[in-house]
């Protein structure tokens, strides 16, 4: 009797989890950072995750510590920040991330929590690691104040009040790349 139930289940549970549609975990869309001064955009570009700046607290900031003094005057809203993740798990994406606070990239790697929730963690000399968790945002909704304080970009930088700012998957896979690389 116990063979039998236990045959059941096996059969039953993959169909039932057919039927629900479960899908894998995806860390795509838009996630507030831990101290919500900024929102990332996640999109799939040819199957790597990327993630740039697609909204700031405060507007009009620089990629001043960049080691390449050419890059030292990009706008740091649409700015890459997670590079090039690969799956290396059902649940993680392995990669990089540039951090703009010191000007240096890390091996990194994302994972989803929940679905709500991506835990992002760097790491130095592969052992050294550190992280946050993100929080998905609406992308719809900013942070409290966040209206007031998009308008006060400096006006006199074109650079940086024109910026172009990524609305979906495909515009953050053309900026990064052009259009031969958008997803099909």
């Amino acid at each position: 009797m116990t063979a039998v139930a236990l045959a059941a289940a096996l059969v039953l549970v993959p169909a039932a989890a057919q039927q629900t549609g479960s899908l894998p975990p995806d860390p795509t869309g838009d996630w507030l950072v831990a101290n919500k001064y900024a929102r990332i955009k996640i999109a799939d570009c040819g199957g790597q995750m990327w993630g740039v700046v697609d909204w700031e607290a405060t507007p009009g900031g620089f990629d001043r510590r960049n080691p390449d003094p050419h890059l030292r005057s990009r706008p740091t809203l649409g700015m890459p920040i997670l590079l090039g993740m690969k799956r290396s798990q059902s649940n993680q994406w392995d990669g990089q991330i540039y951090n703009a606070e010191d000007g240096h990239t890390y091996s990194a790697n994302i994972s989803l929590l929940n679905p709500n929730m991506l835990r992002v963690q760097g790491c130095v000399l592969g052992f050294l690691c550190g992280g946050e968790n993100w929080t998905r945002a609406d992308p719809s909704e900013l942070p409290e104040n966040a209206q007031a304080r998009t308008p006060q970009r400096p006006q006199n930088n074109r650079r940086a009040a024109n910026a172009p700012h990524p609305r979906d998957a495909n515009d953050v896979c053309l900026r990064l790349f052009g259009p031969s690389r958008l997803p099909h």
